[in-house]
């Protein structure tokens, strides 16, 4: 597997479509996170965009859990994304980059846990993203909340490139398992 990030994405992607498509797999709500669950605590989601993971069984446990829902908002590419108050009568809008999100009036929150999407994933918890630097800015804001990716177990690689302004994960959730940090 190569290690420029472009041709590795398209890999990825590639993997993950046809995963994607023959499996149709779902996530399991780790113990993990039932632990960080709590009335008030915010979750950060985002709404998948074709065969990224979806995070709705996660979702659905903080709901359940009383904790107040965000989604990922992102005006355009230079502009730092925020989270935005979400719950089940906010009405959803098509964003820039195909992804779905609240109108720009919702609340905006600081999250507590931010469920991430991602292209790649390596064992010691680097995430390869779309390319844009919006999780990784999010993160280096929002430097107290617990990052959990998820994605489905093909796109793990040995190894990723890491720039300096990538921020890793505390945990990743697939398919098969929770991946936690490798000891360092």
């Amino acid at each position: 597997m190569t290690l420029d990030k472009k041709a590795l994405r398209a890999q990825l992607r590639a993997a993950r479509d046809a995963f994607f498509v023959q499996s149709r797999p779902r996530l399991a709500v780790p113990d993990l996170l039932r632990t960080r669950l709590a009335p008030g605590v915010v979750v950060a989601s985002y709404l998948p965009v074709g065969s990224e993971a979806d995070p709705a069984p996660l979702v659905d446990a903080a709901r359940d859990a009383g904790c107040v829902l965000a989604l990922a908002w992102v005006a355009d590419r230079a502009t730092p994304m925020e989270f935005l108050r979400w719950d089940a009568d906010t009405a959803i809008e098509a964003g820039p980059l195909g992804l779905r999100q609240p109108p720009r009036s919702a609340p905006a929150v600081v999250p507590d846990v931010i469920l991430t999407p991602l292209v790649g994933f390596d064992s010691k918890l680097n995430r390869l993203g779309q390319g844009a630097g919006f999780y990784d800015r999010a993160f280096a804001q929002h430097g107290g909340a617990w990052r959990l990716g998820l994605a489905w177990s093909v796109q793990q690689v040995p190894e990723l490139p890491a720039d300096p302004w990538d921020v890793p994960l505390h945990a990743l959730l697939t398919e098969q398992a929770l991946h936690l940090p490798e000891q360092r």
